[in-house]
């Protein structure tokens, strides 16, 4: 009996979605993660059609007015039905310029084909990560990288959070230095996301390689402090 809705900034462009069918209540997102809209790109919501006539806004705004009567200027609102009632006014133009060329884009293409690559490229950056910077047992001195994000990819959209046994921001600052785009959480993570939209297998391989670069490098600085510090 209770309602359900959902945040969905990770989920929108990433993963297939079928809210109405899931009988989700209502939901809502930002357009600026995997829907590239750019920074401050405008948010969006959803409220399943069978409440459409009972939710109502908090908030009323100059475009949640029905549209066919918002120019008689009656003094006298009449609120749109469904999310179009939740809408205040204009939305800058730049921004909305943005996100309709985005998915103007996604349009020519389906969620559907965009997930199975996504899971081929997350699988094939998991699998390099593993195979060249997994913990070894033998060789302490070894820097490894590990996996936090589960490995079902049921579970999963095309990030990865990684965790480093370096100092994280020595590692973020060395991958920055030779050009990847990355998150850092401290205080050991780092979120990495081959996106299908535009990444490719070769850049998942390529981000290998340069991980491997940073590594090399923010070692070398770890040693070096901990040299510096020992006289």
């Amino acid at each position: 009996g209770c309602f359900v809705g959902f945040d969905l900034a990770h989920a929108v462009g990433n993963v297939e979605l079928h809210l109405h069918d899931w009988g989700v209540d209502f939901a809502c997102w930002c357009s600026y993660k995997y829907l590239n809209s750019g920074a401050g790109g405008l948010a969006a919501a959803y409220i399943h059609e069978k409440h459409s006539r009972s939710i109502k806004p908090a908030l009323i705004g100059w475009w949640g007015h029905d549209f066919k009567t918002r120019f008689l200027m009656e003094n006298k609102l009449q609120l749109s039905e469904g999310i179009n009632g939740f809408r205040l006014s204009n939305p800058p133009i730049l921004l909305v310029c943005a996100l309709q060329a985005s998915l103007e884009v996604f349009g020519q293409t389906t969620m559907k084909a965009l997930r199975r690559k996504s899971i081929l490229l997350t699988g094939y950056l998991e699998y390099l990560i593993k195979h060249y910077y997994s913990e070894d047992k033998t060789n302490p001195e070894k820097p490894f990288v590990k996996i936090v994000t589960p490995s079902r990819i049921e579970e999963r959209g095309c990030q990865l959070t990684l965790s480093f046994s370096l100092p994280i921001k020595s590692v973020f600052k060395e991958l920055e230095k030779r050009g990847v785009a990355c998150d850092m959480r401290e205080p050991n993570a780092l979120r990495v996301a081959p996106v299908p939209f535009y990444n490719s297998f070769r850049d998942v391989h390529r981000f290998i390689e340069i991980l491997g670069s940073a590594i090399t490098s923010s070692k070398q600085t770890a040693n070096n402090t901990a040299l510096s510090g020992s006289y």
